[in-house]
């Protein structure tokens, strides 16, 4: 996919988020007002619908991430942590792998606890300072997964609309490429997304794509120099256990190929504030 389409194609997803939330609002015209559909607990209207969340992930995993282009899971939380979708991009749940549908729950969630309104940290940031050594060593520990929001439920509805971990508190930590954090245009920080099925670098490429087609990334602050803020930073040094991050919030390559297409995310992809 050439990148041109990539502006007209967030401009839809935009477009359809507005709809969303104009049918989503009561009397008073509040666009940050909760919906609340099904089973679900009260979300903000802003965060994307399933369907908006599938066009962007299919859009997003169909260009160039360097990686072994494999389909995807794809999840978003909101700021209380409770799913609101989860979708994958190939014809049927088997055609991804199965185990990345918690680990993308798992890395939205990741990125909504550790960011702020004023800091965002993906959790490509939290790989170095995560490991034995470092500042935040333990971390990955802190918020284990409840296996029965994860594994609860028929497998058929999984990354469907009546996937069973929607609307529920799935928890869990991820210290690898693939969560960010969604930010409003007005600055509201309002949950987490998480992508996984590929290498860990491409899943972080694709998370950040995902966003940008959103119209969700007005990140305020991050460990990234600007105007990179959450990027994935590459800069470890030594071998195993001796690595050392100069930031202190490294994450190590995968391929020439994704660090690339990385390094070019925020050009190629801006920050949208």
């Amino acid at each position: 996919m050439s990148r041109s389409h990539f502006p007209l194609i967030r401009r839809a997803l935009v477009t359809l988020a507005g709809v969303a939330v104009v049918l989503g609002t009561g009397a008073c015209g509040d666009a940050a007002a909760p919906t609340t559909t099904g089973s679900r607990k009260p979300v903000d209207a802003r965060l994307p619908t399933h369907d908006q969340l599938q066009q962007a992930l299919t859009q997003a995993r169909n260009s160039n991430n360097g990686g072994l282009n494999l389909d995807m899971w794809g999840a978003v939380v909101d700021r209380n942590g409770l799913v609101v979708a989860v979708v994958f991009t190939g014809d049927a749940p088997g055609d991804q792998w199965p185990g990345s549908r918690v680990i993308a729950a798992q890395k939205a969630n990741t990125a909504n606890d550790f960011s702020l309104t004023s800091l965002a940290l993906s959790t490509a940031n939290l790989y170095a300072a995560t490991q034995p050594g470092g500042s935040l060593f333990g971390l990955q520990e802190s918020n284990p997964v409840d296996p029965d929001v994860a594994y609860g439920g028929n497998p058929k509805d999984n990354g469907t609309v009546h996937d069973f971990m929607v609307g529920k508190r799935i928890g869990g930590i991820n210290v690898f490429g693939g969560g960010v954090a969604l930010y409003a245009n007005d600055g509201t920080l309002l949950g987490g997304l998480g992508v996984s099925g590929d290498m860990s670098c491409a899943d972080h490429n694709i998370a950040w794509k995902v966003r940008f087609l959103l119209g969700l990334d007005h990140v305020p602050a991050g460990v990234s120099p600007a105007p990179a803020f959450d990027n994935i930073v590459y800069d470890l040094t030594g071998v195993g256990a001796d690595q050392v991050s100069a930031s202190g919030f490294g994450h190590p390559t995968c391929t020439a190929g994704t660090t690339a297409v990385s390094l070019a995310l925020p050009t190629d992809f801006p920050i949208g504030h």
